[in-house]
């Protein structure tokens, strides 16, 4: 672990303070039990009530995925609960490729205003369903992508010319968003060089995904100094499930029940069945896990079980209340200023973290924070 005093990378959000999302899983793994799969967790009803209860715990922001998978597409759904939202952001998961760019930021413009600005946008870099994309490829797609959003949100014209999408001349009347001073702000991880060039040149915020305190550290100096190249800053995130109770104990032990039906075959086939399975990203959460103690602990808090059922995060923290809120105050030492939580079940466990994390926190909107969503 780092030592004190941690001293924070360069960050966009200099203010002390972080968003913290929940997650709402379309995608079909909200189960009590890892590696066992619950139907009646990935109906519209459920991710529907999974999104209430976020919003009425007072989470800044929730994460909508896309894969896939049997469930609910994030578009559609995020459109179905807006009304229904009084203060929550959805921080909706976009896979770059799937929509033509203007039609893209049209939709998302509209879903914008169905919030009332409260719209943040995660981009997906990854392989379109069915297919095995080449790299580079995929990056200069997701590179036109965004200069496409960005230019339909902050100019009178799309104007663009590029090998992927070629020429597009658009008035951008049509795809105006609720929110100023360049639109929705766009969250992107990855671990590739050109998923992290593409992040330190387009995006807002940097989502990792869960490593011992030295690799998240290395992984934010890396892509500020990328961004500052390019005369910007950033800010960064951490995309990491929690176990947390009033003692550790009863935070490990929730541990050891969520894997008292694990199978590692079932686990295995869950797993590979997700579009990011065979991503840089993953392979770096199975070698972290290799690192692991008997119990699944990488580093004090920090347990790496998880990856065995699911891809994607594949770590938790698990402690106490006191020991999860200084866990969250190192990384916010770090930079970090934007956390998305879940646990499982995601119901029971968001009512842990708010009754007992939540109101220890700092909170802030980052859409807010940075001017993004108008006051009237």
């Amino acid at each position: 672990m780092l030592h004190h005093p941690i001293q924070s990378v360069p960050v966009r959000t200099t203010q002390r303070a972080c968003e913290v999302a929940w997650f709402s899983d379309l995608c079909g793994e909200d189960t009590e039990f890892l590696s066992v799969r619950d139907p009646a967790r990935s109906t519209f009803a459920h991710c529907r009530t999974i999104a209430l209860k976020a919003d009425q715990l007072g989470f800044n922001n929730l994460l909508l995925p896309t894969s896939y998978m049997v469930g609910q597409e994030v578009i559609p759904f995020a459109g179905g609960v807006a009304p229904d939202l009084t203060q929550i952001s959805l921080l909706t998961a976009i896979r770059c490729g799937e929509l033509h760019p203007p039609m893209l930021a049209r939709t998302l413009a509209s879903l914008d205003h169905m919030l009332q600005g409260r719209l943040t946008i995660n981009i997906i870099n990854s392989d379109l369903p069915g297919y095995r994309e080449d790299a580079n490829f995929r990056y200069q797609r997701c590179a036109e992508t965004i200069q496409i959003l960005k230019q339909a949100w902050t100019q009178d014209r799309i104007e663009h010319d590029g090998p992927v999408y070629g020429k597009i001349s658009l008035d951008t009347a049509p795809v105006r968003p609720y929110q100023q001073n360049g639109g929705p702000l766009l969250y992107f991880g990855g671990t590739s060089d050109g998923a992290r060039d593409v992040c330190a040149r387009y995006c807002d915020v940097f989502l990792m995904w869960p490593e011992s305190e030295e690799m998240l550290y290395a992984n934010m100096q890396d892509v500020a100094e990328r961004a500052d190249r390019l005369g910007r800053t950033i800010d960064f995130g951490l995309r990491i499930h929690v176990i947390v109770r009033e003692t550790e104990a009863e935070a490990r032990a929730w541990s050891t029940h969520i894997m008292s039906k694990f199978d590692p075959v079932r686990g295995a086939a869950l797993k590979n069945a997700s579009q990011s399975s065979w991503s840089l990203g993953v392979k770096r959460q199975n070698e972290l896990r290799q690192m692991a103690d008997s119990d699944g602990f990488v580093e004090p808090l920090l347990w790496t079980d998880i990856g065995k059922a699911r891809s994607g995060a594949g770590g938790a923290l698990v402690g106490s209340a006191d020991q999860i809120v200084e866990k969250i105050n190192r990384y916010m030492d770090m930079g970090m200023r934007s956390f998305i939580f879940s646990g499982y079940p995601l119901i029971e466990e968001a009512d842990y973290f708010a009754s007992l994390v939540l109101p220890k926190l700092p909170t802030i909107s980052l859409s807010v924070q940075q001017g993004r969503r108008p006051q009237t």
